[in-house]
Order: structure tokens, then C-alpha cells, then sequence
């Protein structure tokens, strides 16, 4: 039996405030968190972010859960990254001032790798930039068949906040992150970027299945083998290479490169539409 709770229930801890770009869904032992903004295809707003912070938080507490799925409303896109929106009004930043916001995203990716349950991307749609990033830091990512994964932010000059594709992708992330290509769910399957991918219809279903499989192994044994896992990679280095991604970015975006000051003039003056159909036309006659 499902329980869905609207804004300002109370039959939770988790749902006592009022999410207004979030849907937070318990069915048994697993809850399903939606970014739920698609008219902005879940683009990371402030609020967004600090909503999910509120929700992961609580659902890493309810001991009656033991799997959470992350998922985007619309069936167009899980997000497509940071809202690029609420940059417009903020005049030029400084590194200090890059160094806040990023760090700030950094934080936002990795609540979902410090949570100490198996969290699942459930992704139906476009995954880009800021999104990808999140997608990749949860413990395991299921798509449908025409979703699609690209890290866009390269083609306006803009660093990834957080590295996380060397280590799931090995070398062969290269490519993507040189090229800002999009690429879709049979290739991104076929690099380890995704798990599994499902037809569009039954995407949910079988995620489903597979997070109630989950989430009738122990507790204990869940978070005891999530946290080995996690302790495996901070040994081989992931927490101090991560940082240093951290800080690399901070850099890409206080640079005042000729393709990122035009990118930021037209989304200023002529809205991010037009600075998106710029940024594309750079790239189509060789794609």
C-alpha cells in the first residue's frame, strides 16, 4: 500500500514542511523523493536543493525505510542540472564567491553519497550537467531507453562541480567531458554509466522491484555494506580527488574566457534560451 504525503502532513517527521518543488512517496520499506518542477525539467533551484536536503535527511532517519529512489516529474527529464535561471541576476562573481555557490552544489551532490541507505537514480529523461553529477554520486542509476546523459556545462566553460565519472567510467569519460556531447542509455549503459535500462513504461515498475528486493536485506547489513563500499573508495583516494575537482572548478569559473563571457552576455540580455541556442550552434556543423 502506498503513502503519499501532500505539503504540511504530518504522519512523518520528513513531511512536516511544506515541499513545493517535491513529491515524497512511501511504499513499504522503500520511499520515492521526485524533484517535481518539469515546466523548468527539475533544473536545481536554491529551493529545490534545500528541499531535498530536509527530505534525504529525514528518510536516512526513518527507520522504517531502508531504500530511497530519487526521481524527476514529467517524464522529460530527472534534472538538467543546476537552474541557470537564478544566475542572471547576480552580477559577475569572484573566486570567493564562485567558491560559496559551488561548494554549496559539491555539499548538494553528496548528501545523497553520505546517506547511509542504498539510494537509486531513477532516470527518465534528460540527466545533464549538475544532474549528472548528482545521478552518478547515488549508489546505483536505472533509466529508460530514451534517456539521455551529457556534461553540457563543458561548452559554456564551465567545470564539473563534482567529479565522480572517472571514477565510474574510467578513461572513456574523457571524451564526454572534452566534447560536452550528449550521448544516450544503450551507450551509457555500455561505458557503466547505467545499471540497467528499461522501456519508458515499465521504468518505474521494475525499479520498484528491484528497491523492495533491496529492502528486505537487514538494515544493518544494508548500511554496513554501503558504508564498506564507501570507505573503499575514500581509501583509493575518491574524498581528496573529489576536493580536488572542487577546487578546479571554482577556477574554470572565475576564468573570464571569451566563450563563457559571451554565454553570460546573451543569457543576460536575451534570456537562457537564446544563450542555449548560441552555445549549440558553436558545435552543430561538426556533430
Amino acid at each position: 500500500m502506498q503513502e503519499s504525503f501532500a505539503a504540511g502532513s504530518n504522519h512523518r517527521e520528513t513531511a512536516t514542511m511544506e515541499y513545493q518543488l517535491l513529491k515524497y512517496e512511501v511504499d513499504e520499506r522503500v520511499v520515492t523523493i521526485t524533484f517535481n518542477n518539469p515546466s523548468r525539467y527539475n533544473a536545481f533551484s536554491s529551493r529545490m536543493k534545500k528541499e531535498f536536503r530536509t527530505a534525504i535527511a529525514g528518510a536516512d532517519k526513518d527507520e522504517s525505510i531502508r531504500v530511497i529512489i530519487v526521481t524527476g516529474a514529467g517524464g522529460k527529464a530527472f534534472s538538467t542540472g543546476y537552474d541557470l535561471n537564478e544566475a542572471i541576476a547576480i552580477p559577475r562573481r569572484s573566486a570567493t564567491d564562485w567558491r560559496s555557490r559551488i561548494t554549496d552544489d559539491f555539499e548538494f551532490t553528496y548528501t545523497v553519497w553520505a546517506c547511509s541507505k542504498p539510494v537509486i537514480a531513477q532516470i527518465d529523461g534528460y540527466c545533464l550537467a549538475g544532474a549528472l553529477e548528482f545521478a552518478q554520486m547515488c549508489d546505483i542509476r536505472y533509466c529508460s531507453e530514451d534517456s539521455k546523459f551529457g556534461v553540457v556545462e563543458s561548452r559554456f566553460s564551465g567545470g564539473v562541480t563534482t567529479l565522480a565519472m572517472p571514477w565510474i567510467m574510467g578513461p572513456r569519460c574523457r571524451e564526454l567531458v572534452y566534447t560536452g556531447d550528449t550521448i544516450g542509455a544503450t551507450e551509457a549503459k555500455e561505458m557503466g554509466l547505467v545499471n540497467r535500462v528499461f522501456p519508458k513504461d515499465s521504468l518505474h515498475v521494475e525499479t520498484m522491484k528491484l528497491a523492495k528486493r533491496m529492502s528486505l536485506i537487514a538494515m544493518a547489513c544494508l548500511q554496513g555494506s554501503k558504508r564498506a563500499i564507501n570507505q573503499t573508495y575514500d581509501i583509493m583516494g575518491f574524498g581528496a580527488a573529489t576536493a580536488n575537482g572542487l577546487e578546479a572548478c571554482v577556477l574554470l569559473e572565475a576564468i573570464d574566457s571569451p566563450e563563457y563571457r559571451e554565454f553570460d552576455l546573451l543569457r543576460r540580455e536575451k534570456g537562457v534560451k537564446e544563450a542555449l541556442k548560441w552555445r549549440d550552434a558553436q558545435f552543430k556543423k561538426y556533430e
